[in-house]
């Protein structure tokens, strides 16, 4: 799994000025000033992953050489400042070279930014910390200073929380559905995942962002908002992490939001709901999938006929509860808690 890295990045001036040189817009790396300082292997690293030349690029100082060492192609990078995750990239090229780093930026208190990294893609975002700090493990206020480098469970939270798709996973599930196809169609024995590889040299950066889910977090920050009297949270089950966990008057409930109201939309919600509620910790009395508008009557009725509301939003704030029949929740709720 992909680490994803906590990088500092706009809290300050010099910070902002940096970001604006070379991750608000991509830098030419083959101009004479640049491309001699580049070893024969990074320039060819970085013309097989940037063919144009031309690239967006972040660095450390040696001060963090040892977390460094833990980055590797494909990490998610989270660019934080000012109470927020600015923008969100992967890794690209990583190498250390402080004469290069040094025509990108003006050497700051510890030296040069010598491990530089490249962007295989970046997209500008509005992410509060506060949905950082709603996530299972994390704390409120942690304003995240300093450069800090996420693996295992808090990674896959972040990943998962802020509804994040790196561009490699979506890559690499793109290699095998075609190695899928190939042995379908010739008759033979699908291939083992671990057979199954993806070179740097297969990705092409044109048009490239790492996909940022933003629809769903904004409707449950709405959602959240037009509560009273609840506790609301996140709950972390082995199958992944719900959107939210709410502990009211009418019990504890478990919500699943998507960005659409198709029926596409509800059956994964459905879908979702039942995994994470056969792993609760803890009984759970109602299931909601939450829409941003009225789904189709036909797939109202299938959450209804599993047990499960319907929560959609009329409008700013207003949200419109269409409760599953309590025949069907208590037939349900026995499935749910294995009895």
């Amino acid at each position: 799994m992909a680490v994803v890295v906590i990088q500092p990045s706009a809290g300050n001036a010099a910070s902002r000025r940096r970001w604006a040189d070379t991750l608000g817009q991509e830098v030419p790396f083959t101009v004479p000033e640049r491309e001699g300082l580049l070893s024969q292997e990074q320039r060819q690293a970085l013309l097989e992953l940037h063919p144009s030349g031309r690239a967006r690029f972040w660095g450390a100082s040696s001060f963090q050489n040892g977390k460094m060492k833990d980055v590797h192609f494909g990490d998610v990078v989270l660019f934080t400042g000012q109470k927020k995750v600015c923008g969100i990239g992967e890794v690209g090229v990583l190498f250390d070279n402080a004469a290069f780093a040094d025509t990108l930026w003006a050497p700051g208190e510890k030296g040069s930014w010598n491990n530089v990294y490249s962007l295989l893609s970046f997209q500008s975002t509005e992410i509060p910390y506060e949905e950082i700090w709603a996530l299972p493990g994390f704390n409120a206020g942690d304003n995240f200073m300093g450069l800090r480098i996420l693996d295992g469970d808090k990674a896959e939270a972040v990943l998962q929380g802020l509804g994040i798709i790196p561009s490699v996973s979506l890559q690499q599930d793109l290699v095998r559905e075609n190695e899928v196809a190939q042995a379908l169609a010739q008759g033979t024995q699908v291939v083992d995942l671990e057979n199954v590889h993806t070179t740097r040299t297969s990705y092409q950066t044109a048009g490239r962002r790492v996909l940022v889910q933003r629809a769903e977090a904004l409707l449950v920050r709405e959602y959240i908002n037009s509560l009273e009297g609840c506790e609301t949270g996140r709950l972390r089950v082995p199958v992944g992490i719900t959107d939210i966990h709410v502990t009211g008057p009418d019990g504890t409930e478990i919500i699943e939001a998507k960005s659409g109201a198709g029926h596409q939309y509800v059956r994964a919600a459905l879908g979702q709901l039942l995994d994470y509620v056969a792993h609760s910790p803890e009984p759970v009395d109602s299931l909601s999938g939450l829409f941003p508008e009225k789904p189709a009557e036909i797939s109202i009725a299938l959450l209804h006929r599993y047990g499960v509301d319907c929560l959609y939003r009329q409008g700013p704030g207003d949200f419109q509860r269409l409760p599953a029949p309590l025949a069907a929740r208590e037939r349900m709720a026995k499935v749910w808690t294995g009895g």
